[in-house]
């Protein structure tokens, strides 16, 4: 493993149903071997989910075969997505100064780990920083001089944080009203018109997620965060048996890379043609025939 020294970071897991994933992941957490393993599990909102809970439970308990302290969050009533993962986190957080998040659907290799805790050592007293992504989306591109990057743009397929920043999440997005710093960071109407929107919809729960109030949190506090120049985690849980990505994406099975020696980048400062090359790419919003087909075959895969 090009002689990587013993994990030292703690690394939550989050769970719900996915036994095939899951067992991915947890295959690459167990190689990873990291010191504190924290696993939180959702419950099913009936009989036949729970039962599919029960068996990653169980797969996982039975195949924890390194030494390591493990600390559990089971839950017994179900929660929607927003506070199954924001709750997790804010419970791994209370009990660590900084680690690895991990969902079951989020494969990583093997350097991921090894990246993300070089760079929270690095970055831990740099307040400028937010956020370590395991992600990237820039098709090849090579962004800057190092092989990671300053974003805007906090990717969570695979990441990493410090309590000291993830104390300022607010779920419910209260602080809202103090949206007026998107317009110091965002200058093209269409963009800041597409967050603004974005933002209301997640507050009126139209939209049911975590992250987006994560994304928030970051630039209300004028945070920004790392994105590698080689991706080192792949979405494998898009699909029909997936709860909330039903439909594909060019984002989908992105093949992953390994980063063992980090070269960091001269300066920090914000790659604003590789978040331009972002929006474009991974969130500017489909025209209305797409968006009406993809409605339709999420339909189809629901009802089936």
């Amino acid at each position: 493993m090009n002689n990587l020294k013993a994990l030292k970071t703690p690394v939550l897991l989050l769970t719900y149903k996915r036994l095939d994933t899951t067992k991915q992941v947890f295959e690459s957490i167990r190689k990873a071997k990291p010191p504190r393993l924290y696993i939180s599990s959702n419950i099913g909102i009936n009989e036949e989910e729970n039962k599919k809970v029960q068996l990653v439970r169980s797969y996982i308990q039975h195949n924890i075969d390194w030494k390591c302290d493990v600390k559990k969050l089971y839950r017994t009533e179900h929660l929607s997505v927003k506070y199954s993962i924001s709750s997790a986190i804010d419970w791994f957080f209370e009990n660590e100064e900084m680690g690895i998040i991990l969902e079951d659907d989020c494969l990583p290799s093997q350097s991921f780990f090894w990246f993300c805790e070089k760079l929270l050592i690095k970055y831990k007293n740099e307040m400028r920083i937010w956020h370590i992504s395991g992600d990237n989306f820039q098709d090849n591109i090579k962004r800057g001089d190092g092989n990671y990057y300053f974003s805007i743009y906090n990717h969570i397929w695979g990441w990493a944080s410090w309590a000291n920043r993830w104390k300022y999440y607010d779920v419910e997005l209260n602080n809202i009203n103090d949206e007026k710093f998107l317009f110091e960071i965002f200058e093209n109407k269409k963009i800041l018109k597409y967050w603004l929107n974005f933002f209301k919809k997640v507050k009126g729960n139209i939209i049911n997620t975590w992250d987006a109030q994560w994304t928030f949190t970051i630039w209300l506090h004028k945070g920004i965060s790392i994105l590698p120049n080689q991706n080192l985690v792949s979405n494998i849980g898009f699909g029909p048996y997936s709860t909330h990505t039903k439909i594909k994406s060019k984002q989908t099975n992105i093949p992953t890379f390994e980063i063992y020696k980090i070269n960091h980048p001269s300066r920090i400062i914000i790659d604003e043609l590789a978040d331009e090359y972002t929006f474009l790419t991974v969130f500017k919003p489909k025209p209305l025939l797409i968006r009406v087909v993809n409605k339709i075959r999420y339909l189809m895969n629901k009802y089936k």
